[in-house]
């Protein structure tokens, strides 16, 4: 069974890891820690010039998953078409579960905050901490949208622009 685990990735593989998104397996390799000899995945965040190693025995418990099917970015694009879902909560406490829902690495949960937060030219505007979320959502959707389609993040992103102007107001 682990073993099985162990193999799901491979270099070259777009993962999605939960706190930082889309990145790519670079290699695996071997390294002692405190005594202990240990398999790690070596995974590079390109846009964030960021290298993370994840052991692999660690990766599916920690919630590292491959790439959406593009039936899930599917479903993620149409999640942007609905109205906005916001509760009447107070915003610090709006602002924690959006940012759970990035953090889930889930990509219909990041489509939702997306959606939730997603202003059009004449509607309020946002707050600082409203825009950062909105804007960490909307790079994560991007990037795997990207990634799944195998177009760039400019291609990508003009895609989900045009989903979220065309919805209904």
């Amino acid at each position: 069974m682990t073993k099985m685990k162990k193999t799901e990735f491979r270099p070259d593989d777009f993962v999605v890891y939960p706190a930082h998104g889309v990145g790519r397996i670079i290699s695996i390799e071997e390294q002692e820690i405190a005594g202990l000899r240990l398999e790690l995945f070596v995974i590079s965040f390109e846009k964030d010039k960021m290298t993370l190693r994840v052991p692999t025995h660690k990766a599916v418990d920690i919630g590292m998953r491959g790439l959406s099917t593009p039936d899930v970015v599917t479903k993620a694009l149409e999640t942007l078409k609905g109205k906005a879902k916001v509760k009447r909560a107070m915003w610090s406490r709006r602002a924690q579960e959006y940012e759970q829902k990035i953090n889930s690495g889930d990509l219909l949960s990041i489509a939702e905050v997306v959606r939730d937060l997603h202003r059009a030219d004449d509607q309020r505007e946002q707050s600082y901490s409203e825009r950062q979320l909105y804007e960490a959502a909307l790079e994560r959707l991007t990037r795997e949208v990207a990634a799944v389609s195998g177009t760039d993040e400019a291609g990508a992103a003009k895609k989900v622009d045009e989903v979220l102007l065309g919805r209904a107001a």
